[in-house]
């Protein structure tokens, strides 16, 4: 029918024309060709339509739920995650699971981005992609193959709601894991600076209480016997020292004043402290003040974990520049299997990148190694 119209139109405009302009005109052509394209978009979904009204009335029942919902999705009536009931209602199949792959690494989750309930060998299982990538997958029980030959066209016109809806799964995800974050760096600085009350209370103040009492023992002391006051001012002194030292330590554990100097300086020297090998490669560029602190913390974590926990020969810290990215990575030759979680120190750092708005990877296999790679956003 199409074809025979189309014809028809072509033909019309051809000889109309040509009695007026002569049939050679190339305009002749090109205004015969435009009205038959025209023609064609008008009849081609209507003609479509009635024929699957009447030769497949399931599929065209299908399509015109999806579009129905497509339309109410327009004028701002449904939410996106609504296309799971629409797809359900489509198909005929209320236990239809729409899952959202959020990334390729990861489990699929439900609209409500938890993780999806295990899979029945006995369902059928539609990969939706978009772009070559996998975005959900659709999980049905069809009733027989006509209808399996209908989820294709259906998943196709039901294409932007279900892209919208993963992307709204995948902020409202994303928001919770801030939120998380947050919660755990707001906890973490709680207890940090309780432990820094603890300390200058039981430490540094200790000290120079006690540093006041022989001073004024001292005083007492200089009219009688001049020798043992200055044994006991002698040992005033090195209190104090001893004071001054664990307000330092206290004072370096809060800011790294190493990093004045820059960030490869402030490696070099935290690497020359460390009682196993550590290869420092990094470069002479200055940072933001934020982003150098951020990246040292992770160096001096990673040193840490490398020492204390993988028992590590041979450490390397790398800090390199690439485009807007500052990538800092500490890999060891320990015994590996190092995961974040916990309440562990790892997951305070994935925390600090992630406030900065980076990204923490942890690569540890047992018997091989860990590596602890961080990238932070560096838009100077």
């Amino acid at each position: 029918l199409l074809t025979a119209v189309l014809a028809i139109v072509y033909a019309v405009v051809v000889v109309g024309l040509g009695a007026i302009v002569g049939r050679d005109s190339a305009w002749v052509t090109a205004v015969a060709t435009l009205l038959a394209a025209a023609a064609f978009k008008l009849l081609h979904r209507r003609v479509q339509d009635r024929v699957d009204r009447r030769f497949r009335p399931g599929r065209h029942d299908a399509l015109d739920v999806v579009a129905g919902f497509v339309e109410q999705l327009r004028n701002d009536r449904v939410d996106p995650e609504g296309v799971v009931d629409a797809l359900r209602e489509a198909l005929g199949d209320p236990a239809l699971e729409l899952r959202f792959v959020l990334h390729p690494d990861e489990p699929p989750v439900d609209e409500r981005g938890r993780p999806a309930s295990p899979l029945d060998a006995a369902r059928d299982i539609y990969e939706v992609r978009r772009g070559g990538m996998v975005i959900a997958e659709v999980v049905w029980s069809p009733l027989d193959d006509v209808e399996r030959q209908w989820l294709p066209a259906v998943v196709a016109a039901a294409g932007l709601p279900i892209e919208m809806a993963r992307l709204r799964v995948e902020l409202r995800r994303r928001l919770h894991e801030v939120d998380a974050s947050r919660a755990r760096i707001a906890a973490v600085a709680d207890e940090e600076r309780r432990r820094i009350e603890r300390d200058l209370h039981d430490g540094a103040q200790q000290r120079l209480v006690s540093i006041g009492l022989a001073l004024r023992h001292a005083q007492h002391q200089l009219g009688a016997d001049a020798e043992d006051a200055r044994r006991t001012l002698d040992g005033a002194v090195v209190e104090i020292a001893s004071a001054i030292e664990e307000l330092r330590e206290l004072a370096n554990g809060l800011q790294p004043t190493l990093l004045q100097a820059g960030l490869g300086p402030a490696l070099r020297e935290l690497a020359s402290r460390s009682p196993v090998p550590v290869k420092v490669s990094a470069t002479a560029d200055r940072y933001p003040p934020d982003i150098e602190a951020a990246a040292y913390f992770v160096a001096c974590e990673g040193l840490t974990n490398a020492v204390k926990h993988a028992r590590a020969d041979q450490v390397v810290l790398r800090v390199a520049r690439r485009d807007s990215v500052v990538v800092v990575s500490v890999a060891d030759d320990g015994v590996g299997g190092a995961t974040a979680g916990g309440g562990s120190g790892l997951t305070g750092l994935s925390d600090r990148v992630a406030a900065h708005g980076g990204q923490f990877r942890i690569e540890s296999v047992r018997g091989s190694g860990t590596i602890l790679r961080a990238e932070l956003p560096c838009v100077s």
